[in-house]
């Protein structure tokens, strides 16, 4: 015949008959009679949210006095975002058109709207809070509506809402709102960067086919001019420096570009320079770093290399030759007309003869021995005749 509930200091009690309300039950014990068991209590943690909003959207309209004194209710317009404080500790982004209510008594609730149509970026204060959210004691609920940005150093954020671009972003954080509108930030490295355009087939102006890898070093000039007036700046740069290596190499024979590789850099560096100047594009240095024969003509080269050095070096001996030639005429006019001279250079003779042996038996007097009549003999040889002193 009694009904006893008991609602906790921290809970709110409804009371139901049949399952539908009849009154709001703060915390206490209560005593019904109910012969006919046909009330129940149904209650709610006073630190969670109030769950039944069509509830709430009953007593709004039926006992407005009971929703003042209980529960805090929090609406966010359509172009609006919400920021749902308690004890003055942001907890909740409410997106836009949300509806909250909370029980009254145990936190203190705020909620703080913000105008989405005249702001995109969050102020820096609110980003600060934003930053780490992972480190604090209790994370934020609704996050996925807000888009964070760490631009790094040397680089720049290009920021696109809706699809219009917005001033550039420069290195640091910052965030924005995704709510009624897309939000896109591409980053982008403003230092000098490396692009290699490797493996391109190409026939020379005499029909060999070659296979050459090239680098270039480049850089954004302008950033937003560049993407203004290219979908993709890489790529159209890639392409670039593929039409310059072609008209760079099929113009021009194999003895041509093997003879002087830089007019390859050269031609390629000013046809690009020229196409992406007024691009936001800075070209630093274009170089080819391989020029790859195919297997034939590495042999006919190779061939034609070794006669060439061949010849030289026939050249370079016949040149030695005409020269000694020459000083040993020069030196016989020399001894023709100076007996003196003559007679020196039979002496020096001599000397380098002596050198060479361990003694020497002279017959005649020393125009024997330029005549031939020398004879050389070994020290274990034992001499006939008399010997005379050289």
């Amino acid at each position: 015949m009694w009904q006893r509930f008991i609602v906790k200091k921290n809970e709110c009690g409804v009371l139901l008959r049949d399952g539908d309300f009849e009154r709001l039950l703060p915390a206490g014990r209560y005593l019904f009679i109910d012969p006919f068991r046909r009330l129940s209590v149904q209650t709610w943690r006073l630190d969670a949210p109030m769950s039944d909003q069509a509830l709430v959207d009953y007593l709004q309209a039926h006992q407005p006095q009971s929703v003042a004194q209980h529960l805090v209710r929090m609406l966010v317009a359509d172009d609006q975002v919400g920021l749902r404080y308690e004890n003055e500790v942001l907890v909740e982004i409410l997106p836009p058109g949300a509806r909250a209510c909370h029980w009254q008594g145990l936190l203190t609730h705020r909620l703080e709207n913000i105008d989405l149509r005249s702001e995109v970026a969050l102020p820096p204060a609110l980003v600060a809070r934003l930053a780490q959210p992972a480190l604090r004691d209790r994370p934020i609920a609704g996050l996925n509506g807000v888009l964070m940005v760490s631009v790094p150093a040397y680089h720049v954020g290009m920021l696109k809402v809706d699809g219009q671009i917005q001033p550039l972003l420069s290195p640091g954080l910052a965030a924005f709102w995704r709510f009624n509108r897309d939000v896109q930030v591409e980053l982008v490295d403003t230092r000098w960067q490396s692009l290699e355009v490797s493996g391109q087939d190409i026939l020379s102006h005499d029909k060999v086919s070659l296979r050459l890898n090239l680098a270039a070093t480049w850089r954004y000039s302008d950033v937003l001019q560049a993407h203004q007036r290219l979908h993709k700046p890489l790529e159209h740069l890639y392409r670039e420096l593929q039409f310059g290596l072609r008209a760079a190499v099929g113009t021009r024979t194999i003895d041509e570009l093997l003879d002087n590789k830089r007019v390859i850099d050269e031609v390629v560096g000013a046809h690009v320079s020229g196409k992406l100047a007024a691009a936001g594009i800075e070209i630093g240095s274009v170089g080819v770093k391989d020029i790859i024969l195919p297997g034939e003509m590495k042999t006919i080269l190779g061939q034609l290399v070794e006669a060439q050095k061949s010849a030289e070096a026939n050249v370079i001996r016949r040149r030695e030759e005409t020269a000694a030639t020459r000083s040993l005429l020069n030196t016989a006019k020399v001894m023709e007309d100076n007996p003196t001279a003559l007679r020196l250079k039979e002496l020096e003779t001599l000397e380098r003869v002596a050198e060479r042996i361990d003694r020497i038996s002279v017959f005649g007097g020393l125009e024997q021995v330029l005549s031939g009549l020398v004879n050389l003999g070994r020290p274990q040889e034992k001499n006939h005749g008399r010997s005379n002193p050289a």
